[in-house]
């Protein structure tokens, strides 16, 4: 099964969403990569995401929709591997406070309907903790699938390493940034970024997720701006621990 064709083909439009100025990553390199599809507006929709526990997904809210699936182990969405996993949303939980005029507080919560087995192709993402923040200068990566220049595309999980910025390169470019609960991430001087398609990826710092993939700036310019997900820890720890509360006996 080709899973693009599958999934999205059948809307006549292709919403992949791209990488721009990186590299086809190294097969199962990122085991806790997801693929979220799901419909809004009548099209099959693409996004990112990271498993950070065996049932539990975190990507954008943005990227919510219906008739929603998660698909983990993949590397090249058109050739169908053993490590594949799809598997059914049970719930998804985004942010109360999510505005989606200005992507504020972009984040959700994916319960899994079934646990993910995990494996060599499978795994999870620690969170950051409490005290683990990243600076101005510091690399990070993000990946995801999808075109990798304006006018190339591929199927295969592709990767950049990006720059964190200074607050003031996103405030000078995007409306709504908020420093307090996004990140500014990207050499203002290069073409690499995600772009809409690549939206819930995790943004990973030395092995730890430390945002989400929100904002594009037009035509994937850098700086991107991510959710800091360090701002969110109590939330996340709070629903987690909740939907494991409903699930006991």
């Amino acid at each position: 099964m080709e899973l693009m064709k599958a999934e999205v083909g059948a809307s006549g439009k292709d919403q992949r969403e791209e990488i721009v100025g990186g590299h086809e990553a190294q097969p199962h390199s990122h085991p806790y990569m997801a693929l979220v599809v799901s419909l809004r507006d009548a099209i099959f929709r693409i996004c990112g995401g990271f498993l950070v526990e065996e049932d539990i997904v975190l990507t954008a809210a943005h990227c919510w929709g219906r008739r929603m699936n998660v698909f983990l182990g993949i590397h090249d969405t058109k050739l169908q591997e053993k490590t594949w996993q799809k598997i059914r949303l049970k719930k998804a939980i985004r942010h109360p406070k999510y505005n989606n005029t200005t992507d504020i507080n972009d984040i959700m919560i994916l319960q899994l309907n079934t646990k993910a087995q995990l494996s060599a192709a499978v795994g999870l993402l620690p969170l950051p903790g409490e005290s683990d923040h990243v600076r101005p200068g510091q690399v990070c990566s993000v990946a995801g699938w999808g075109n990798i220049s304006d006018s190339e595309r591929t199927s295969k999980l592709h990767e950049v390493d990006l720059v964190i910025q200074e607050d003031f390169q996103c405030e000078s470019r995007v409306e709504y940034y908020d420093r307090t609960t996004e990140l500014c991430v990207g050499d203002p001087q290069k073409k690499m970024c995600f772009s809409e398609g690549d939206s819930g990826g995790p943004l990973v710092c030395r092995n730890v997720v430390q945002g989400i993939c929100t904002t594009v700036v037009e035509n994937a310019t850098s700086p991107c701006v991510f959710t800091k997900i360090s701002s969110f820890l109590p939330w996340i720890k709070k629903t987690i621990k909740g939907l494991q509360v409903e699930e006991s006996p």
